[in-house]
């Protein structure tokens, strides 16, 4: 985990983050992150005005990752939209797509309902009046939530534990992912723990400009951590998005308390499996699945600055081929891209990856983050995986739960 710096005289004024925005890349009305973030912090902090025009910044962290210095760029930006947005108020789009979590339990006793409302052309003209984008696929919710099917899985008891944080986004619409890591982490003789209390991890609230309400995830999501983490039990996230809100943003961004102690205890699900296969622990008795996959790294994993992990552990499943994409931010940003004045932006912004993508034959794309698979899904019509769900492939019929 990169050590961030809270100092803005830090910033040594080298545009490296202005020059690997990608936003700045498409849109000429966002000043960059440096000129948004350090720069106009020394006159923020002199009392002079927000701009508006942080609200292009996507938080996808390319600054943070950049930064020769270590200043924390996109945590400067959100705290000041978080400043502009009380001064100047909140549209009710921000605060539907900021609530998510509030959104899918509302919606998810009528989930089949929920899901035919939400491609209604009628709702989709009222969501577009509010300024939530008619051009973008809403998420479809899951018949059964994660934490629902997780109460009813009957796993083979083990003495090493790990605990795992969903995620709203795995909870509500992909559990899959969930289930499937269950699987592999059973096939590696571990019980898997999801503690009750858990909230949303807080991201998209902060990107709404509710750190207050951010602030409060975190300190409940930290209480139900807190007694794991002193007693030594790993904490995994299958979510990039989520696991860099634990990892970093709840001390850095959001001043939590017992915030380090939980980070240092956190992983990313694809990084302590790697773990284990480098301490010789993974078991490596895989079924040949084959396939042919291409490889989308995340911006939030990127800034967890544990490399690829994903790719590695694919090389050692018998007949698989991955490449790694490498073109650079996918453009949705969690909720970012589903904003009518934004999805141009974002569409622009995953030109790129949209490209290589539609260039190569694969079987899927692979993705660690959920909004990412959903706008790969939707930029190209490609078929998009977490890389758990082609491992899990690997343990099968073995270790079917």
């Amino acid at each position: 985990m990169k050590t961030c710096n809270n100092n803005i005289d830090a910033c040594t004024t080298c545009a490296a983050c202005t020059a690997l925005c990608p936003v700045t890349a498409v849109v000429r009305d966002f000043p960059g992150p440096k000129m948004a973030g350090p720069a106009a912090e020394r006159f923020r902090k002199a009392g002079a005005p927000t701009d508006a025009a942080l609200a292009y910044c996507t938080n996808c962290k390319n600054c943070d990752i950049t930064c020769p210095s270590g200043v924390p760029v996109a945590a400067l930006n959100m705290r000041a939209r978080a400043e502009h947005v009380k001064k100047h108020g909140r549209r009710l789009r921000d605060w539907i797509l900021a609530h998510g979590e509030h959104m899918a339990k509302l919606a998810m006793p009528g989930q089949p309902l929920t899901n035919l409302g939400m491609a209604n052309p009628v709702t989709r003209q009222m969501l577009k009046a509010i300024g939530i984008s008619g051009s973008r696929p809403l998420p479809r919710y899951a018949p059964r939530t994660f934490l629902r099917q997780y109460g009813k899985l009957r796993q083979q008891p083990f003495a090493d534990k790990v605990v795992f944080f969903p995620g709203c986004f795995i909870n509500y619409n992909d559990p899959q992912v969930g289930l499937d890591l269950i699987a592999v982490l059973q096939a590696n003789r571990h019980q898997v723990i999801v503690p009750p209390g858990l909230a949303c991890c807080g991201v998209p609230l902060v990107t709404g400009g509710y750190l207050e309400e951010a602030a409060a995830a975190a300190k409940r999501n930290l209480a139900a951590l807190a007694d794991y983490a002193r007693q030594g039990v790993p904490i995994l996230t299958a979510c990039t998005s989520c696991g860099l809100m634990i990892q970093q943003e709840y001390d850095e961004l959001l001043g939590a308390e017992g915030a380090s102690e939980v980070a240092a205890r956190t992983y990313d699900a694809m990084e302590f499996l790697l773990e284990l296969h480098d301490r010789g622990r993974l078991n490596t008795a895989f079924t040949p699945v084959g396939g042919q996959y291409l490889y989308h790294a995340s911006c939030h994993l990127r800034a967890q600055g544990i490399g690829r992990p994903a790719l590695e552990l694919l090389a050692a499943l018998p007949g698989v081929t991955v490449a790694d994409l490498d073109a650079g931010c996918c453009g949705i940003a969690g909720s970012y891209g589903f904003k009518a004045d934004r999805y141009d932006i974002s569409m622009a912004i995953g030109r790129e990856l949209f490209a290589k993508i539609k260039a190569q034959p694969a079987d899927a794309v692979l993705a660690d983050c959920g909004t990412c698979r959903l706008q790969i899904a939707h930029g190209t019509g490609a078929k998009v995986l977490h890389p758990i769900s082609v491992i899990r492939k690997a343990y099968e019929p073995e270790y079917k739960l």
